[in-house]
């Protein structure tokens, strides 16, 4: 897995010099490219927005799930980390898997549309199985009469999954310049002595 990120970033350094390269006076060679620590860094980012989003819909959409009615406090606050935590996870995950199909470490900075397409779909999926199975195979948890359905699966988890990724592109492109900073690629011709922001 450090390998493969370590490829991406490699990667990602060349594309980002090969789009500056066709400007005149800029030259190919960056100044600072995404190290591993830059890597953890966006993935920590994204985890946290991940966490507090989710935490947020999970105690809003918990009356919509039987546990709100039958289980006592602690219980229902087990549920909810459990159920963040798992949230994180995926939301993780698809970081992970947007960044390896896009083959771009900062997609949510770079590629907002395409990387938030693939997390959209891909959390969309499993959240829709994941649902099926521990609704009516498993029988971990269960809709109250209030939860909406869609054949026969829970509206809110699958909205969760329509709407949180988008805000948590947008969070992470206003974040991210102002925890990170922008790349830089100086110029080596003599005449064109300046220093252009790269996104």
């Amino acid at each position: 897995m450090v390998k493969q990120l370590q490829g991406l970033l490699n990667e990602e350094t060349q594309m980002r010099a090969s789009r500056v390269a066709a400007k005149p006076g800029v030259s190919t060679h960056p100044t600072r490219s995404i190290t591993l620590h830059g890597v953890i860094a966006r993935a920590s980012l994204w985890t946290g927005l991940a966490f507090f989003l989710n935490l947020a819909w999970e105690v809003v959409q918990v009356r919509l799930y039987t546990l709100w009615d039958t289980a006592d406090g602690l219980s229902i606050a087990w549920a909810l980390l459990h159920c963040t935590l798992g949230d994180v996870v995926i939301a993780l995950v698809m970081f992970v898997v947007a960044g390896i199909m896009l083959w771009c470490v900062d997609w949510p900075e770079l590629h907002p549309w395409p990387g938030g397409v693939i997390v959209v779909i891909g959390t969309m999926a499993y959240t829709a199985w994941s649902e099926w199975y521990n609704v009516y195979r498993a029988g971990n948890w269960a809709y109250t009469a209030n939860m909406p359905l869609i054949f026969g699966i829970g509206l809110s988890p699958l909205l969760q999954w329509l709407i949180l990724p988008p805000v948590m592109v947008i969070a992470y492109r206003r974040l991210r310049p102002m925890l990170f900073g922008r790349h830089k690629v100086q110029s080596t011709n003599p005449t064109h002595d300046f220093t252009r922001n790269q996104p």
